[in-house]
């Protein structure tokens, strides 16, 4: 009698690239990319969860954070969707450039932005635009548990033709009764009746959908100003804010991210960085974070969002102090074990970093 072997499983790692094997257009200017390891191995990730990509432009390598759009109920391959707008640089670049087998060095998963960390029986999905990602991995994980979750997924955008994964959810939401999908639209488009929501998302529209949204765990992605819209709509409806949860890749507000009480960078004060894998030694204002610092000496550190939200730029800090401000990309154990994130660190006095 043959005798059939189970293979040994094996999980992708950041140490091996990605290999790029498809590219689907879901809307003007968007696009997913899906991977898969060469190795073979499988893919582990919270959905919810982001990758960094490495992109290898003409001028230089650059690094930009996106959502893993896929799940993790679906373990061969993962995929990306991005969104380029007029000023993209690197998501322009993959629109125009990558294709079927390109391989990019890619660092991650990362992040903290997922239901499983926040654990409820019903949930409430807010997004506008791109912001659709993190929401889409984690409803099509809940999806393939095959139990009927409890979701209400809202979703704004500037017309019909631009709902990412419309036709994706709409046909989870046909083969599930806890799944209910609002769209929100600012316009039409010509020739295309349209019956869902118009205009901008409201309390009006959250009271409307989701009735029991005071009962609900509330994860929302999107641009910062509808994410201020959106939380401003909870607080003025009483909606507590200890169950609403949000990511996103676009600069905070000006009143996050402040100095604490107690602690002024000198302007004029001088620091020295000493950067110990490489052997360089650099001298700038303490008002210079570790990130400028490096790349005013030519060294490279991997960065993504540049305001310490990403996790991309985390370093060991071998000696010294530094000054760090960031909005989440780095956790408490990580701070403990010496690490920093470079591009909200500045130095103070005489700094060894392992870079």
């Amino acid at each position: 009698m043959t005798m059939h072997v189970q293979p040994k499983l094996a999980f992708w790692s950041d140490n091996e690239p990605l290999e790029c094997v498809s590219t689907l257009p879901e809307a003007p200017d968007v696009v997913t990319f899906t991977f898969q390891a060469p190795s073979g191995a499988l893919f582990y990730y919270q959905p919810g969860q982001f990758l960094t990509l490495e992109l290898p432009l003409p001028d230089g390598v650059i690094y930009r954070t996106y959502t893993i759009s896929s799940s993790p109920s679906r373990p061969m391959s993962l995929s990306i969707t991005v969104k380029a707008q007029n000023a993209s640089i690197g998501t322009r670049w993959m629109l125009n450039n990558l294709q079927a087998g390109m391989r990019l060095r890619a660092i991650g998963p990362s992040g903290s932005f997922s239901y499983l960390n926040y654990p409820a029986r019903k949930h409430l999905f807010i997004s506008a635009g791109s912001g659709i990602t993190p929401m889409m991995s984690m409803a099509t994980n809940m999806y393939d548990s095959g139990r009927d979750p409890d979701i209400v997924f809202i979703n704004c955008a500037r017309r019909p033709s631009e709902i990412i994964f419309r036709d994706r959810l709409e046909h989870m939401a046909s083969r599930s009764t806890g799944i209910e999908l609002a769209w929100v639209v600012e316009g039409t488009d010509r020739y295309r009746p349209w019956a869902g929501f118009k205009g901008m998302f409201n309390q009006l529209i959250l009271g409307i959908v989701a009735a029991d949204y005071l009962e609900r765990e509330v994860f929302c992605c999107g641009p910062e100003p509808f994410m201020q819209t959106v939380r401003e709509a909870l607080v003025g409806l009483g909606f507590d804010m200890d169950h609403y949860h949000q990511e996103s890749f676009s600069a905070p507000l000006p009143e996050t991210g402040v100095v604490p009480e107690g602690v002024t960078l000198d302007e004029e004060g001088k620091a020295e960085i000493e950067f110990a894998t490489s052997g360089i030694s650099t001298e700038c204002h303490e008002t210079e974070t570790l990130l400028g610092a490096a790349r005013a000496a030519g060294l490279v550190i991997p960065s993504g969002c540049t305001f310490g939200v990403c996790g991309t730029c985390k370093i060991r800090k071998l000696e010294g102090q530094v000054h760090m401000v960031h909005n989440g990309g780095i956790t408490d154990d990580d701070i403990e074990a010496g690490y920093v994130l470079a591009c909200c660190s500045n130095p103070i006095g005489k700094v060894r970093i392992e870079a």
